[in-house]
């Protein structure tokens, strides 16, 4: 009722504004009785267009968006531990509001402040460690996600960052608080209606799998995909046990295509290093499997495949169809490997348009990059929940 009602309220204004609007041209002259014609329909329709978006918003069910994950979601819990994994210095969030390095391991925002706007929410997702935030503002949006981590326990240890599993506690600390703020029923329902996502599984195989000998030794790279798979289904399992019904799985990049995989391919020419590309597809492939099961078995869920993977390659091999002009090494400095320390504002060969690029460092996208890719999946994946 109350959506009809809404519509019902938006058709009138739709009615008022544009008889307003003809009333106006032809009394001043403006346009004669054709072109008011040609112009109302094409005005209308764009009127017509906003209003329903409008709409969509009012009805929207979302009231929070909460997210766990690596540094592609970090919005600066990492600048609370002792880690060298940080990037709460300058160049970084250089083009973020205010010219302020938050943490966010970009040139601005990432790609779940970008979905948490196109929600109707805050423009951006703070960090649930910064301090200079609260319970209000945690209401509405808040990261649990830490550069560095991975579903594996052993990948956060590389780089001494927050696990998932204390994620998870965080997230539990989170909902004591919301339900002082809130209260009781209230907090139950926010946590029912809230998106949950999830942005990890990266650092698993390229700062861990490949890079140390320990799981690589224990597994081979099939079965470590399914000790992997193994966690993300208990994980989403602990959300549902919490209240949560509305969950993003993220899957994986490219990750063959990032500039410090490109650097260290040498033999191949620099270019993308197919085998890696290969494991992200495999392990897609894994978790939207996981993603069919848990819908089955979890009754009331509703989880979803939010799958980077080919709007990312699109833009990775046709970058001026989006505006591009740089695909294979990143904006900071020689772009070909540095990331956190290394990406530093004293640098001279940094540089000065970061839109121009599609990876702000060796590992990370640009803030135009994770919009795009943001975009990509809020439409075709995401938007069921508007």
């Amino acid at each position: 009722m109350e959506k009809e009602a809404t519509t019902s309220i938006v058709a009138t204004f739709i009615g008022t504004t544009m008889r307003s609007l003809c009333a106006t041209l032809l009394a001043r002259r403006l346009v004669n009785a054709k072109q008011l014609i040609m112009a109302y329909m094409h005005i209308s329709w764009l009127l017509l267009i906003q209003c329903l978006l409008l709409v969509t918003r009012i009805g929207a069910k979302v009231p929070a968006i909460i997210v766990f994950g690596d540094s592609s979601v970090d919005a600066g819990n990492n600048n609370q531990i002792p880690t060298i994994a940080r990037s709460n210095f300058p160049p970084y969030g250089r083009d973020f509001a205010g010219g302020k390095p938050t943490g966010r391991f970009s040139n601005g925002r990432v790609p779940t402040d970008f979905i948490s706007e196109a929600f109707g929410l805050k423009p951006f997702v703070p960090a649930y460690l910064d301090p200079t935030y609260n319970i209000s503002d945690f209401a509405t949006g808040v990261t649990f996600a830490s550069a560095g981590t991975g579903y594996d326990t052993a990948t956060s240890d590389v780089l001494s960052v927050i696990p998932l599993w204390k994620q998870v506690q965080y997230y539990k600390e989170y909902q004591s608080k919301l339900r002082l703020h809130l209260g009781g029923n209230k907090a139950k329902q926010t946590i029912y209606e809230a998106l949950h996502m999830t942005s990890l599984g990266t650092n698993d195989f390229l700062e861990n799998y490949y890079s140390y000998p320990g799981r690589s030794n224990q597994y081979s790279i099939e079965l470590y995909q399914d000790f992997l798979i193994g966690i993300a289904g208990n994980f989403i399992k602990q959300l549902y046990g919490l209240g949560a019904r509305k969950i993003s799985l993220g899957g994986l990049p490219p990750m063959g295509c990032l500039p410090l995989e490109r650097t260290t391919n040498m033999m191949g020419g620099n270019d993308c290093i197919s085998s890696y590309n290969n494991v992200a597809l495999e392990f897609n492939g894994k978790l939207k499997t996981l993603t069919t099961s848990l819908n089955k078995e979890l009754t009331g869920i509703k989880l979803v495949f939010s799958n980077p993977y080919d709007i990312f390659m699109q833009i990775i091999r046709r970058p001026s169809s989006y505006g591009f002009e740089v695909a294979a090494v990143a904006c900071c400095a020689t772009g070909m490997f540095e990331m956190g320390y290394a990406c530093n504002r004293n640098n001279p060969l940094t540089c000065t348009d970061a839109s121009k690029y599609i990876f702000w460092d060796s590992f990370h996208p640009t803030e135009k990059a994770n919009h795009i890719i943001s975009d990509y999946v809020v439409k075709n994946v995401l938007a069921q929940f508007l």
